[in-house]
């Protein structure tokens, strides 16, 4: 069990890739803290790992908060003792508009709940980790703004690419405290953001190499290899888990 008695929390857990990573850091031995805007759907999932004899506990709030960053963080050490990891996320695409058609309130909020959260929530683990003598976490950033650029997505590709660069500092700043920091670079995943157009799945299935788009799990079991001891010396790494996109041009 790769995170057998490890905490780790868990933003964005209320679907998608936050679900699908929730039940397999849990079946992995995790104790996992999830957290999301969705009280409901966090309730099922927390429903689900228990019934599979895992341990998950849920923080219903908003990751642009930064004392929610807090409350998770506390959650983790007044329920399990501690903080071992996190799966920093949530995100949102926001507005899928050319530049100059962009209105402030859509650059703000996209680069608030992509890029400062991670901030937030880099700024309250750090501590916990360092002071159960180490850890790991891993970022959900993206291809876009990385290996290629997607128009109308500005303030997407902006956010995480600042990811990114964030990664690489935070992991250069904690290396010597045993706190390894990594982005993970997903492509096109079928989860309630790709929506449910036949069409346009068709479309982004072709811009990968494997011709397909990736299921919630795959990228999970990415980010649980980065969480896990497995990656014990990679950090400040950008992993691109998306099937060829960004080496694909036909």
């Amino acid at each position: 069990m790769e995170l057998k008695d490890k905490t780790i929390i868990i933003t964005g857990a209320s679907s998608g890739i936050g679900a699908a990573a929730a039940s397999l850091f849990a079946a992995n031995g995790a104790n996992v803290v999830l957290g999301a805007r969705r009280e409901a759907e966090l309730d099922e999932t927390v429903a689900q790992i228990a019934h599979s004899g895992g341990k998950a506990i849920r923080l219903a709030g908003d990751v642009r908060d930064e004392a929610y960053a807090m409350g998770l963080v506390e959650l983790a050490q007044k329920e399990f003792g501690g903080l071992d990891g996190a799966f920093n996320n949530a995100g949102v695409i926001g507005d899928l508009v050319p530049a100059p058609d962009m209105d402030a309130r859509n650059w703000n909020e996209v680069l608030s709940v992509n890029l400062s959260s991670g901030f937030h929530a880099a700024k309250h683990q750090i501590p916990a980790l360092k002071k159960a003598g180490g850890g790991s976490i891993v970022f959900t950033s993206s291809f876009v703004g990385h290996t290629i650029g997607l128009p109308g997505m500005a303030a997407y590709a902006a956010a995480k690419a600042g990811l990114i660069g964030l990664t690489q500092v935070l992991a250069v700043e904690h290396g010597p405290d045993n706190v390894r920091v990594n982005a993970l670079l997903p492509g096109g995943t079928m989860t309630p953001m790709a929506g449910d157009d036949p069409m346009f799945h068709e479309k982004v299935r072709g811009f990968h190499a494997l011709k397909r788009m990736a299921e919630p799990a795959e990228i999970a079991e990415a980010a649980l290899f980065l969480l896990s001891d497995h990656a014990s010396f990679v950090t400040g790494s950008a992993m691109i888990a998306d099937g060829g996109n960004s080496i694909s041009k036909i």
